[in-house]
């Protein structure tokens, strides 16, 4: 087989399973991304430090967003990607929207506040501000992969709501290089498997409420902000608890999001179509 045959075949390949590939390509990138980083460690025999758990980080969010506008050229070509751009620019929506931005603040502290008063006062919530400058690269580079890409694509072929659920578990496998460098508990020791389901439960939630946003605003930019808002939220006001009080403590959250989401399906989402 020639080299150009075999470009034409994976150009083939790559349009007609386009969100395959887009998973595949972003898994590879960021999983990639994250053995790198935690290598010299692995090679010398050693656990990998705190410091190079958060340096996983910004090597995985390059999956999402290189892949996406790859993918997006691919299958969509020149207009694709202008048209991919201009949803990320895209700021005009009603300003109810904006106040969808609320919803993982009020809802942690409520959480939070709530088991401080009925379970433990080491529940008392965090308050490490700064914590918003981890959401922000989260939030705009890899919704660019996500909600720019993969979700349009996923809800064209299927219920949007089963779409964002599915995209949900994968986003929650896919954190799973650096799962044990999330949280104030971090190491998550014997708690790890209850940690990554709690997670995993409440990242589901907040990407069907991203979805949710996008598919009522065409807005890549407001599912950004949401997924900052997230991810802020969680680095602020995350107590200092030990690692099964953080599980616990994120499964409850998982349900108050998902308490919230069967709240905006019964009023009619959008999702349903």
């Amino acid at each position: 087989m020639t080299a150009q045959a075999a470009v034409s075949r994976a150009d083939r390949f790559f349009r007609r399973h386009s969100v395959l590939a887009y998973f595949l390509l972003m898994f590879a990138i960021s999983w990639t991304g994250a053995l790198a980083v935690a290598a010299p460690a692995l090679l010398r025999g050693q656990p990998v430090s705190k410091l190079s758990g958060i340096l996983m980080f910004p090597a995985m969010l390059l999956g999402p967003s290189v892949s996406g506008i790859v993918m997006t050229g691919i299958v969509s070509g020149k207009d694709g990607l202008k048209d991919l751009f201009a949803r990320m620019r895209r700021g005009r929506v009603p300003a109810r929207w904006y106040g969808v931005l609320l919803i993982p603040p009020v809802l942690v502290l409520t959480v939070l506040y709530s088991l401080k008063a009925f379970v433990s006062l080491e529940f008392s919530p965090n308050d490490f501000w700064i914590g918003i400058l981890f959401g922000v690269p989260a939030g705009f580079l890899e919704e660019i992969g996500w909600t720019g890409c993969a979700f349009p694509q996923m809800s064209s072929k299927r219920n949007a709501l089963g779409a964002a659920i599915v995209l949900g578990v994968v986003w929650g496998i896919w954190h799973l290089p650096a799962i044990d460098f999330l949280g104030a508990a971090a190491p998550h020791g014997a708690y790890w498997v209850h940690f990554f389901l709690a997670f995993t439960l409440a990242m589901t939630a907040m990407r069907v409420l991203i979805s949710w946003l996008y598919v009522n605003t065409k807005s890549v930019l407001l599912a950004q902000l949401m997924h900052v808002s997230s991810t802020g939220t969680l680095v602020i006001f995350s107590p200092r608890v030990s690692a099964g009080q953080e599980a616990m403590w994120y499964a409850v959250y998982g349900c108050a999001l998902w308490a919230v989401v069967g709240v905006v399906a019964a009023r009619g989402s959008g999702l349903e179509g």
